[in-house]
């Protein structure tokens, strides 16, 4: 049986809980490159093993068949809800700015870079980096050649934002089942920039909030954070404030998905190539008559062409977490670890 070289195994120990996903799910991730660093990317797997993308290939719709319409509205007493997926690209309390890559084939994960330097959020007083999980709904896209009627302003070029508000810290690239409570209408730069509120479907609290109002009746203040955070978080790069819609009003759950079906439309255009993309890379796996689908090969020789591979977890259906060793690049490893 092969070993590991000696201090990898307190590095993967040090490392518990990167790539890993939430035992209900059937995504996985990979490694390539260091943390902290530009050649960081972080891959996804489906529940075959195969490459796809997180940004084309993970359904919006949690349950649902790839080309499942988002259901109509569903009254909160009922007790049952519309689940989305959510791509964790921040956990909370961290300050790294990670963020699926747009214009990279296959989408990974990787650390939003500016002028050559690595992007980290300032600490907006009191708290501590990003105050939710922070990511973005799959399958989505905020078309920046299309006005939105609300703000005013074009689409930002990205998949729509999600601030989770649970109470579990999430991992980066976690696949995580929510529940949409809401919208705030971010004018970032110039460019519609919506920000969704969610909980995951699986917190304590998720039973006992439904909507925008149940937030602020058993998270009193956490909604004033949230638009402190966002109008103020660039302020520190020597930018000025952030502006709102609706002046910094959050809009309940039935206007957040009436935005999210919006965006949704906008990426089906992208994907069939109805609009310009632009520089946004739409080489995908899974999308049916997508002419950027292609072969698994092809996805596999994409992610093999980066060959900084340290490692990936899987987290299986009974909830263990298995680490997934490249050998080729054990030895590299080891002699990292004792340089």
């Amino acid at each position: 049986m092969m070993r590991a070289p000696p201090g990898l195994s307190r590095l993967l120990l040090a490392a518990q809980g990167w790539g890993r996903l939430g035992a209900m799910s059937r995504y996985s991730t990979e490694q390539r490159g260091r943390s902290n660093s530009p050649d960081y990317r972080l891959y996804f797997k489906n529940a075959d093993g195969k490459y796809i993308s997180p940004f084309h290939d993970i359904p919006l719709f949690a349950g649902s068949k790839e080309d499942k319409e988002i259901p109509a509205k569903r009254s909160k007493t009922t007790g049952s809800e519309v689940l989305f997926n959510m791509i964790v690209e921040v956990p909370r309390w961290t300050n790294a700015k990670m963020e699926i890559a747009t214009e990279e084939p296959l989408n990974p994960i990787k650390h939003d870079v500016k002028k050559g330097k690595l992007r980290y959020v300032a600490n907006i007083f009191p708290h501590k980096g990003y105050i939710w999980n922070y990511g973005a709904l799959p399958q989505t896209w905020e078309d920046p050649s299309h006005t939105d009627k609300v703000t005013g302003c074009c689409g930002d070029n990205d998949p729509i934002d999600v601030c989770e508000i649970g109470s579990k810290i999430r991992s980066s690239g976690e696949i995580v089942q929510v529940k949409v409570l809401g919208v705030l209408g971010l004018v970032d730069e110039g460019e519609t920039d919506w920000k969704i509120i969610a909980i995951s479907a699986d917190d304590p609290e998720a039973q006992k909030i439904h909507d925008i109002d149940d937030l602020k009746k058993h998270k009193p203040g956490y909604l004033e954070a949230t638009l402190d955070w966002f109008q103020l978080y660039k302020v520190p790069d020597g930018k000025p404030e952030n502006h709102f819609a609706f002046d910094g009003e959050f809009k309940d759950k039935d206007f957040a998905v009436e935005i999210i079906k919006s965006t949704h439309e906008h990426w089906k255009a992208l994907l069939h190539k109805k609009v310009d993309g632009g520089t946004i890379k739409c080489t995908n796996v899974l999308v049916s008559g997508s002419p950027f689908c292609c072969s698994d090969e092809d996805a596999r020789s994409i992610v093999q062409s980066n060959v900084s591979q340290i490692f990936g977890q899987i987290t299986t259906a009974s909830g263990h977490t298995a680490t997934v060793f490249s050998i080729m690049n054990l030895q590299t490893l080891s002699d990292q670890l004792s340089s």
